[in-house]
């Protein structure tokens, strides 16, 4: 396994890292979950995302049962956990967003839900226009003094709240955030190499990048049709079906078009996407997403690509996704 440091701070994190997003608790039972996650630890990945938002906390609830069963040494691995949806089916105010108070009492939730005694890593998972950013940040910083939370992030935040988030932090001496949890793949490039650019300068931030699979689009799985095992089939996901094939044929052509340089370097579709992920000198940790063991093994072996990719290949492939 390789290990990048989490932006500009000591912390070391697995190259790649496996996440519970829309699987764990739906897709992935107890069973499932523990080979994967004992697989995942096995091959050195050191870090398990997660958010109290997933199955209404029941992701957090399977990946804590199976980590406890595990007996994993805590100081091997890193667990995250989000806040701002809730975990109730029909949050009150006071059960959703960054207030002071919903910021605490989800953390608390999640630490037992991880049956764990402290958060890794603790993302704020959308901003909150309703709270201010100063009370956020407050609320972040007593948790990491308490040692509840090691180090506190964003997620999906505009550059410009994440500069606001450091400035309250610098004024008042609170911890600020050190990582960013942005979308990021080959078709999705904008926000982490444009937007965020003066962030990783300013601020030494690092990123935790998630679907660098486009959601399956990258893994060449949709080319002919949905497969019906696929996670956009999923009640209540209508939402990723149609960002993930609401644009028509222009992005599922340069998906096609990238075919035969993985033939060429003889790896799938899948493992060249995800190696490309680690190109960026930015990206921390590229966020996987399986719910098969053989899924999970076969996108590990990414890594093994990484040395394949210099520059021509790298540019042949911002050609093809640059197209049109």
């Amino acid at each position: 396994m390789l290990y990048r440091r989490l932006g500009t701070s000591g912390l070391q994190l697995s190259a790649f890292s496996f996440g519970a997003w829309v699987t764990f608790g739906k897709q992935v039972g107890r069973s499932e979950a523990r080979d994967m996650l004992a697989l995942a630890h096995d091959r050195g990945v050191n870090f398990f995302d997660n958010a109290e938002t997933y199955n209404k906390g029941v992701a957090e609830q399977v990946m804590g049962d199976v980590l406890a069963d595990l007996r994993f040494p805590r100081d091997s691995f890193c667990v995250s956990s989000k806040v701002f949806f809730g975990s109730a089916e029909n949050p009150l105010p006071t059960q959703r967003g960054l207030s002071r108070k919903h910021v605490t009492e989800a953390c608390h939730q999640a630490m037992q839900r991880l049956r764990v005694d402290y958060l890794d890593l603790y993302f704020c998972h959308r901003p909150d226009a309703e709270t201010p950013i100063e009370e956020t940040v407050a609320a972040m910083d007593t948790l990491i003094r308490q040692g509840k939370v090691l180090y506190w992030g964003t997620s999906e935040w505009p550059a410009d709240s994440i500069r606001e988030a450091h400035r309250v932090a610098r004024e008042n001496h609170f911890y600020a955030p050190v990582m960013e949890q942005p979308e990021y793949n080959l078709l999705h490039r904008e926000r982490v190499e444009v937007e965020y650019a003066s962030l990783y300068e300013d601020f030494g931030m690092g990123t935790t990048i998630w679907s660098p699979l486009a959601s399956g689009l990258l893994t060449g799985k949709y080319n002919n049709g949905v497969p019906a095992d696929s996670r956009i089939t999923q009640p209540g996901y209508e939402w990723l079906r149609d960002s993930v094939l609401g644009k028509g044929d222009e992005r599922l052509g340069k998906v096609r078009a990238l075919q035969p340089i993985a033939d060429e370097l003889g790896a799938s579709l899948a493992q060249l996407s995800l190696a490309w992920c680690l190109l960026n000198p930015h990206v921390s940790t590229v966020m996987l997403g399986a719910s098969r063991r053989e899924q999970l093994e076969q996108n590990l072996t990414a890594l093994d690509v990484l040395p394949k990719l210099d520059a021509g290949i790298a540019q042949r492939m911002r050609a093809i996704v640059e197209a049109g």
